[in-house]
C-alpha cells in the first residue's frame, strides 16, 4: 500500500501529539497517512503496552489514516544500528511515501532522539539499490522519500516552519485523549509522571494557539527540517 505521508513515532502517542492536526488536515485535502509506532510504550508511567496498543488503534481511527504498525522496538533501549534501520526501512519501502513525519531531533525523553536519527538514516538508506530487503517474501523496490520533517515534542525547539491547522484542533484532542491511561486522570490512582499533568494536557492547545498566533492564525504546528525549505513565488507564504 502505497501512502502520500508516513509518520514514525518513538512511542504511540508520539505522533498525535506532535503532528495529528496537520495529519488531519492533510487527510482532509485527500492525502493518505499511516503510522509507525517504534515501541509499545512499555515502560510507560502509567496503563500498560495492552492498553497503549488499544488506545493507539481508537487514536488511529479518530484520524482517519489507512494503516497503523507498531515494530516493538524495546521502550528505552532500542538503538540506531543495522537491525533496526532494516526494520524502518521495510516499512519505508512498503508505505513508499512522498513524505516522513518523524519525532524531535532532541528531547526530553531520550527515545525521541533516537528514534529521530533512526528513522532519518534509514529514509537515506532506503534509496540505496544494494540493501535488499522483503516484505511477505517478495523483494522490495529501493524507496527514499522527498521530504522527511520533525514534529515538535516537550521541548520548545524552534520550527523551521509552521502548518496552519486552525479547523484541525478538535480531531487533533480527540486523537490525543484517547491514550487516556497516559495523561491527566484525577481519579486516578497510579502514579504521577511529566505528562500525567493537566498542564500538560492543556499544552496541546496553548502552544499551537501560541504558534497560530506568531503567523496571524487560531492555531499551528511547527517542524523542523533537514534541508532548505523551498517555495515556488514569494506569495506562497502565509
Amino acid at each position: 500500500m502505497k501512502v502520500d505521508i508516513l509518520a514514525f513515532g518513538a512511542h504511540p502517542d508520539d505522533v498525535e501529539l506532535g503532528c495529528a492536526a496537520t495529519i488531519a488536515k492533510e487527510i482532509k485535502h485527500g492525502k493518505t497517512v499511516a503510522i509507525v509506532d517504534l515501541t509499545r510504550g512499555e515502560l510507560g508511567t502509567r496503563g500498560s503496552a495492552e492498553i497503549r496498543q488499544r488506545e493507539a488503534s481508537n487514536a488511529a481511527e479518530i484520524l482517519g489514516i489507512s494503516a497503523r504498525e507498531n515494530l516493538a522496538f524495546a521502550d528505552g533501549y532500542f538503538v540506531n544500528d543495522k537491525e533496526h534501520q532494516l526494520a524502518v526501512i521495510r516499512m519505508i519501502r512498503k508505505y513508499q511515501p512522498e513524505i516522513v513525519l518523524c519525532n524531535a531531533v532532541e528531547d526530553r525523553h531520550i527515545d525521541h532522539g533516537k528514534g529521530s536519527d533512526l528513522v532519518s538514516n534509514a529514509c537515506f538508506l532506503s534509496g540505496l539499490r544494494r540493501i535488499e530487503t522483503t516484505h511477505d517474501g517478495k523483494q522490495q523496490e529501493k524507496w527514499r522519500p522527498k521530504l522527511v520533517y520533525h514534529y515538535i515534542q516537550w521541548k520548545n525547539i524552534e520550527p523551521d516552519f509552521v502548518v496552519d491547522v486552525t479547523g484541525y484542533m478538535d480531531t487533533k484532542i480527540a486523537a490525543v485523549k484517547a491514550y487516556a491511561s497516559q495523561l491527566y486522570d484525577p481519579k486516578s490512582k497510579e502514579p504521577n509522571s511529566p505528562i500525567t499533568s493537566k498542564n500538560f494536557l492543556d499544552s496541546v492547545s496553548y502552544r499551537a494557539r501560541d504558534l497560530g498566533r506568531l503567523i496571524g492564525v487560531e492555531y499551528a504546528e511547527g517542524f523542523t527540517v533537514e534541508r532548505y525549505v523551498a517555495v515556488d513565488r514569494l506569495e506562497n507564504l502565509i
